[in-house]
């Protein structure tokens, strides 16, 4: 196993202000994950959900999608587990809140052509506010949504910023879970529903 990635510098993370990072993506994934926007700690390593507190990865792990908790620099073999990861709006920002609600907007449209191309079974938006933003869903709710994109359907799952004081690990991990039981159930040919390779 190789060591973690070096730690950026306050220098290295002013510089990545509204720098892209690529998706880590493939077609036909059982879950395409979805972030509001990189975090400027991302930005600079190029790991998405890099910044050190951020628990999508404890969450991923605890919430039975990989074998055991991965770094975010070992984010290339999620596709491996059927797995993958994209963001609504692609500028980095040191906080969601610096977006406005039309890059919100733009990014869903952007997020719309991306599904039909890649057709994800699920697409898994980690944020209900964006969600509602970006979509025109007012009255959105953590879960599974009555709306698709083509043949891609929508689950939306809590946050796993260290920011969001709603959902501590536990929590996260349980909307991790019922997401991932619902994948094993309707699909049993679905990479997430069995171990995946290591």
């Amino acid at each position: 196993m190789s060591a973690p990635a070096a730690r950026p510098t306050p220098a290295d993370l002013e510089a990545a202000r509204a720098r892209v990072i690529p998706d880590v993506i493939a077609t036909g994934l059982d879950v395409l994950f979805c972030g509001i926007n990189p975090g400027l700690w991302s930005a600079a390593t190029g790991h998405h959900f890099a910044r050190p507190g951020n628990r999508f990865c404890p969450a991923l792990h605890r919430g039975g999608f990989t074998p055991r908790q991965l770094r975010p620099d070992e984010q290339g073999t999620l596709p491996g587990y059927g797995l993958g990861i994209t963001n609504i709006a692609a500028r980095a920002t040191a906080r969601a809140d610096e977006l406005t609600a039309d890059e919100l907007v733009e990014g869903g449209l952007i997020l719309e052509a991306k599904l039909a191309g890649y057709r994800p079974e699920w697409l898994a938006v980690l944020g209900v506010g964006a969600y509602r933003t970006a979509f025109g869903r007012r009255g959105a709710v953590i879960g599974a949504q009555p709306d698709r994109v083509g043949d891609t359907r929508i689950w939306i799952l809590p946050n796993p910023s260290g920011l969001n004081a709603h959902y501590q690990l536990d929590g996260l991990a349980a909307a991790f879970t019922t997401l991932r039981r619902t994948l094993s159930v309707g699909r049993t040919g679905s990479r997430t529903a069995r171990t995946p390779p290591r």
